[in-house]
């Protein structure tokens, strides 16, 4: 196996295809929830003022069993009521040598300070997707990064990590590009004849664009053997036939991160998740036996020793090493998390054997599962960009068109019949008022791209336009009288 060159690169020299993962059978994940909570409550002294405040005391966590003691962590009620040098404690500066952002709610930025053995940590999570999947450790490997660079966390992240495969001895040249098309393809018939393969890493509805692009200015894939790396969305099983057909490509030639610009890559889809969610697209009655939903949510395996991942109440909490504290932190996700054993016994009694879908140079890892339905706070997620409630109203509260409008509104990203997504915003007409799509329309983008950084970056300006469609006031379908509206469809 490759071996690293820089000596002080050393602690990542554990390598996720070193068979080394029966470590994560010798330690309960409650019991690493508990040592983060202590060294971080002894270590931070925001955080200890934070979690006393709480009505928390440190006795109060005496054994893993404890843990639900711990208070849940939000960006609200902790990382935006503290200054950055509060939040990072003791070591402050001394500790970061990169920062994320992440766009809020209100446009506002939330910043995440990093070092480099965070991005070591999530090093790991390539190294199982170009490892595993994709065989580069032997194979010259051309990375190309079609993620947004810049600020946002996504692209920088990307491009170190690639590069820190390089270091270790993986064959992986990166070039960064980001979202623009012009310069992706320039990059990819410049350099990709000097590689065996090539990979493209973006958000999945930008990766179909650039695969379409090339199809219709008569670029050909299949001589590149391309691999696909997506983020940031939930897609559909019939999208990733649909993209690998045109590119050539086997369905395991592919593989999605879920990561968030807070907490990193949480964790990564092989070969074993995909398998396991293209026969649960199939059967939508074993889907919703097993998530509780009979729709399909992102399905991925986790490293319980990076990222210890709960679920309370259908969300998401996160308990990770960084810069400044994320211990039980809710990052406003859907989901569950399914241990490795439980989910093989379950598809066993419904008569569904995963291994045997997949060929045989594609190693199998016994790690948990995570499960991602999206956004518990109502944001959709478009190309990548989180758009907010709060985004909308603001194009809706304008004075031309505020006069045949309740603010009412209902936001979803749609597919048309080539799968391209649209973001679809249902609007509520005010009583007896008529309006127009195109006024709205050019009113909400102005003001995402204004408000939302996210937005204007990661949305190719072609799909930022949003489809308008009105509904009469107490429309039952979007606008039932007399029940808590819900601003989002996911």
């Amino acid at each position: 196996m490759p071996e690293w060159v820089p000596r002080e690169l050393k602690a990542f020299a554990k390598t996720m295809l070193d068979d080394e993962l029966s470590r994560h059978h010798k330690m309960h994940v409650a019991a690493n929830i508990r040592v983060r909570f202590l060294n971080t409550f002894d270590g931070n002294p925001t955080y200890r003022a934070w979690v006393k405040a709480q009505g928390v005391k440190k006795t109060d966590i005496d054994s893993p069993d404890d843990i639900h003691k711990i208070p849940i962590m939000t960006k609200e009620n902790f990382h935006q009521r503290y200054s950055l040098t509060d939040r990072s404690g003791r070591n402050g500066l001394d500790n970061w040598d990169m920062v994320a952002v992440s766009s809020g709610s209100t446009g506002e930025p939330t910043f995440w300070p990093r070092n480099l053995g965070h991005e070591m940590d999530v090093a790991y999570r390539f190294e199982q997707v170009f490892g595993d999947g994709f065989a580069a450790w032997r194979t010259p490997t051309l990375a190309v990064v079609c993620f947004a660079l810049g600020a946002w966390v996504g692209g920088m992240y990307t491009a170190s990590c690639c590069r820190l495969l390089a270091s270790k001895g993986y064959p992986i040249t990166t070039v960064t590009p980001g979202n623009n098309k012009t310069e992706i393809f320039r990059a990819l018939r410049g350099l990709s004849d000097n590689f065996d393969q090539t990979v493209l890493l973006g958000y999945p509805p930008f990766l179909k664009d650039v695969v379409d692009t090339g199809i219709a200015d008569g670029f050909d894939w299949k001589p590149l053997k391309m691999k696909l790396v997506m983020a940031g969305e939930v897609f559909s099983e019939e999208w990733r036939t649909l993209v690998c057909e045109r590119v050539r490509s086997s369905v395991f030639d592919t593989a999605s991160l879920y990561g968030t610009a807070d907490a990193g890559v949480l964790g990564n889809e092989t070969p074993l998740s995909i398998a396991i969610r293209r026969f649960l697209s199939q059967e939508p009655e074993a889907a919703q036996l097993l998530f509780g939903k009979a729709r399909l949510p992102t399905l991925v395996q986790f490293d319980p020793l990076s990222r210890y991942i709960e679920a309370v109440d259908g969300q998401i909490l996160i308990t990770a090493d960084s810069s400044v504290p994320i211990i039980r932190y809710n990052i406003m996700d859907r989901g569950g998390v399914i241990a490795y054993d439980d989910m093989l016994a379950f598809l066993k009694d419904i008569g569904f054997n995963p291994k045997k879908e997949i060929p045989d140079e594609y190693p199998i890892r016994n790690m948990p599962f995570v499960y991602v339905f999206g956004r518990a706070n109502f944001a959709v997620s478009f190309f990548g960009a989180n758009v907010y409630p709060e985004n909308i109203s603001v194009g809706l509260e304008q004075p031309e068109v505020a006069v045949f409008v309740t603010g009412k509104f209902v936001m979803q990203v749609r597919e048309d019949e080539d799968m391209n997504p649209h973001l679809s915003i249902i609007v509520e007409l005010a009583p007896g008022k008529q309006g127009s799509e195109q006024v709205v329309a050019a009113s909400v983008q102005a003001h995402l791209e204004r408000l939302n950084s996210e937005f204007a970056n990661y949305v190719p300006a072609e799909y930022r336009t949003p489809v308008i469609e009105f509904r009469e006031a107490g429309d039952p379908e979007y606008f039932q009288p007399g029940i808590k509206h819900r601003y989002s469809k996911i």
